[in-house]
């Protein structure tokens, strides 16, 4: 069977590049881990900035520049990482790289709690937290205006895009041309629910002893912000969202943050040309729920939905030979959002 016709739903694809999932990196967990332990990524050199939020925290922002003789019109890419992500997750890494090699200007936000020190205010970052994402695309907005933005988001980056993206509907900004997800947990219950289950707990364990400590050192600061008891009790993420995020966030349990902030509920929303890219045997999300983002992208034209049978979780690892290995998840991102540029930008022929 050719490879490329290896998937189990795809709506609107419209690409020159082939995707053949690595066959030295068999199955889902291998894909979804060996860009964390295997890859060597250049690291991309950025410049960091602190910016003052509406409610007097702080975010870091990774600044990539476009060379001094580009246009005005470059293109600015904004990047969303995943869960616990930093400035050196590897995809974001391999994209900044490929951003660059374009000449196009990026910037990464590192949400509030990523960059190693404990936020100035009570709440911390989620899945469905988009009062960030919003407060910086338009302040990137306002200091380029004549640049088009184009923003791609991964996991619980992805999520928060498309939530965000749904909430702003047509009254999304004019300069914003288009967006990307990759691997996104589009209904969070049964995503934390998934990995509570076989070698996919190695998932949760990793994200557990990461979120305790972090969350024990925002207690340091804040002494009522939850009952720590409960937090040690904790073994899985629903746990540890029933216990800290929802009450820290005001909702009322984990079923009530999940329910809220899930970006399934907000696709149909979305008016901005936007690629959703996912495997079915990502082990953060039950294959099912791909099946009801397809129904949705199939109804919704602004959707570009490719949904993949292999991938695992921001795995896609890409090749025929370990000598030439690509990550198609990053190329796919930066040709997506290249095309909606060029269309956007084309003027017709009288």
């Amino acid at each position: 069977m050719d490879p490329a016709l290896d998937r189990i739903a795809l709506v609107n694809r419209s690409s020159e590049l082939t995707y053949t999932p690595a066959w030295w990196v068999p199955g889902a967990h291998l894909q979804t881990l060996w860009g964390k332990l295997v890859r060597r990524s250049h690291v991309v050199s950025t410049q960091s900035e602190r910016w003052t939020t509406p409610d007097d925290d702080e975010l870091e922002i990774h600044r990539l520049q476009a060379p001094p003789n580009a246009r005005s019109d470059t293109p600015r890419l904004l990047l969303l990482h995943g869960l616990e992500g930093t400035i050196r997750s590897h995809y974001l890494q391999g994209t900044l790289a490929l951003a660059q090699a374009r000449g196009w200007a990026a910037d990464v936000l590192v949400f509030r709690g990523c960059n190693g020190e404990v936020n100035r205010v009570r709440r911390m970052y989620h899945s469905g937290e988009t009062t960030d994402v919003d407060f910086v695309v338009r302040r990137l907005i306002s200091e380029n205006p004549d640049q088009p933005l184009l923003v791609a988001g991964f996991s619980l980056g992805g999520n928060v895009l498309l939530k965000w993206l749904g909430e702003q509907g047509a009254n999304a900004p004019d300069q914003l041309r288009a967006a990307a997800a990759v691997s996104v947990p589009f209904d969070l219950e049964r995503g934390a629910r998934n990995i509570e289950r076989g070698f996919a707990r190695v998932y949760t364990w990793h994200f557990m002893r990461s979120l305790r400590v972090k969350a024990l050192a925002k207690l340091g600061r804040f002494p009522d912000l939850f009952d720590p008891a409960a937090l040690r009790r904790a073994r899985t993420l629903f746990e540890f969202d029933d216990v800290v995020t929802a009450p820290v966030h005001g909702f009322d349990s984990a079923h009530d943050y999940y329910a809220r902030s899930s970006s399934l509920q907000y696709l149909s929303a979305i008016r901005i040309p936007t690629l959703l890219l996912s495997s079915s045997d990502d082990p953060f999300l039950p294959p099912q729920v791909l099946d009801d983002v397809a129904v949705v992208a199939r109804n919704n034209p602004f959707l570009a939905a490719e949904l993949w049978s292999k991938g695992g979780h921001v795995g896609f690892v890409n090749g025929t030979s370990p000598l030439d290995t690509h990550y198609y998840h990053e190329e796919r991102i930066i040709e997506f959002l290249s095309l909606q540029i060029d269309r956007t930008s084309a003027v017709p022929t009288p």
